[in-house]
C-alpha cells in the first residue's frame, strides 16, 4: 500500500524564458503570422524559383507587350518581349537583397550613433544628435538620388545610398534606449566590478536595447525595398541586375497601354513590404512587456 503524503507544497511553476513569451505573443497576432508565412513563400520562390523556371530574365523570348494569357508565357511580355513571370523570380533575389542590405546599414550607423550619444552624454551628445538632425531634414529620395548619380548605379552603391539616408530613427531610438538603460542596477553593478565602456555599451546594454532594435531592422527592410522601388521607378537601377523597382522602370513609359508590366512587379512589391510591416508589428507586440503581461 503506497504511502500518501499530506500537506508538501506544490512544485512551483517553472519560469518562461522571454524568448518563449515573445514567441507567444507573436504567434498570437494572427495578421503577424499571415505576414511571415507570405514572407517565407516569397523567399522561397526567389531562391529555388529560378532553378525551377529556368527561362532568362533578361533575354527577349517573344513579342513585346504581349498580355498575360495570350503566350506560353503566363505573365506576358514586356516592352522587350522579355518574361515577365522570370523577371519577378529572379528580381525577387536582388530586390529583397537591397532590402536586407540597406537595413543593416541602417542600423549599423544608428546604434554606433545613438550608443554613443546616449550612453555618454554631454558634448558627445550634443554633437552627435546634431549630425543627426542634419541628415533628419534633408529629403531622402533626393539624397539618395544625389548620392547613387554621384557614383555608379551598383546594387552596393544603392544599398549604401538608402542606409546613409534613412539611420536617423534608429540613432533616435537607440540614444533613449542607453539613456534610459545606462543608470539602472545591473549597469551600475557592472561599471562597479571594473567593466569598461566599450563592454558596458555593446556586452551590457545593447542586447538589453535588441527589442525595439529588431522591430526598427524589419521596418527599415520594407522602407528600403520601397526606396529602391523609387530609385528604379527613376532610372537609377543596377543596368546589369533585374530588380521589382527595374521592372517598373523599364515599363513605365508603357502604363496606359500594357499596365501589366508595373502591375505584377508592383503586386509583388506591395505583397513584401505588407509582410514586413506586419511582421514588424508582431515584434512590436512581442517585445511589448505591458502586453506580455496580460
Amino acid at each position: 500500500m503506497s504511502e500518501v503524503t499530506i500537506g508538501q507544497p506544490a512544485a512551483a511553476p517553472q519560469p518562461v524564458s522571454p524568448s518563449r513569451q515573445a514567441w507567444r505573443m507573436f504567434r498570437q497576432n494572427h495578421a503577424a503570422v499571415v505576414g511571415l508565412l507570405v514572407l517565407l513563400a516569397i523567399l522561397l520562390i526567389s531562391a529555388i524559383g529560378p532553378l525551377v523556371y529556368t527561362v532568362p530574365p533578361g533575354e527577349m523570348v517573344w513579342m513585346p507587350l504581349t498580355p498575360p494569357g495570350r503566350s506560353a508565357y503566363l505573365l506576358g511580355t514586356d516592352y522587350l518581349g522579355r518574361d515577365l513571370l522570370a523577371g519577378l523570380i529572379n528580381g525577387g533575389r536582388v530586390t529583397i537583397a537591397i532590402g536586407f542590405s540597406a537595413a543593416l546599414i541602417t542600423l549599423f550607423i544608428g546604434v554606433a550613433v545613438g550608443a554613443l550619444a546616449g550612453f555618454f552624454g554631454g558634448w558627445v551628445d550634443t554633437v552627435l544628435m546634431r549630425i543627426t538632425e542634419f541628415f533628419q531634414v534633408l529629403p531622402n529620395l533626393l539624397f539618395a538620388m544625389v548620392v547613387v548619380m554621384l557614383f555608379s548605379p551598383t546594387l552596393l552603391n544603392i544599398s549604401i545610398a538608402i542606409g546613409v539616408v534613412s539611420w536617423t530613427s534608429a540613432a533616435r531610438l537607440t540614444r533613449a534606449e542607453f539613456m534610459r538603460l545606462r543608470e539602472m542596477d545591473f549597469v551600475r553593478a557592472e561599471r562597479s566590478i571594473g567593466a569598461g565602456n566599450a563592454r558596458l555599451i555593446w556586452k551590457v546594454i545593447l542586447p538589453n536595447a535588441g527589442p525595439p532594435l529588431i522591430v526598427v531592422a524589419a521596418l527599415s527592410t520594407g522602407t528600403a525595398i520601397l526606396f529602391e522601388a523609387g530609385l528604379s521607378f527613376l532610372g537609377l537601377s543596377d543596368p546589369n541586375a533585374m530588380s521589382w523597382g527595374r521592372m517598373i522602370g523599364d515599363n513605365r513609359p508603357y502604363i496606359l497601354d500594357s499596365s501589366w508590366g508595373v502591375t505584377f512587379p508592383g503586386i509583388a512589391i506591395f505583397l513584401t513590404v505588407l509582410a514586413i510591416s506586419l511582421i514588424g508589428d508582431g515584434l512590436n507586440d512581442a517585445f511589448n512587456p505591458k502586453l506580455r503581461q496580460r
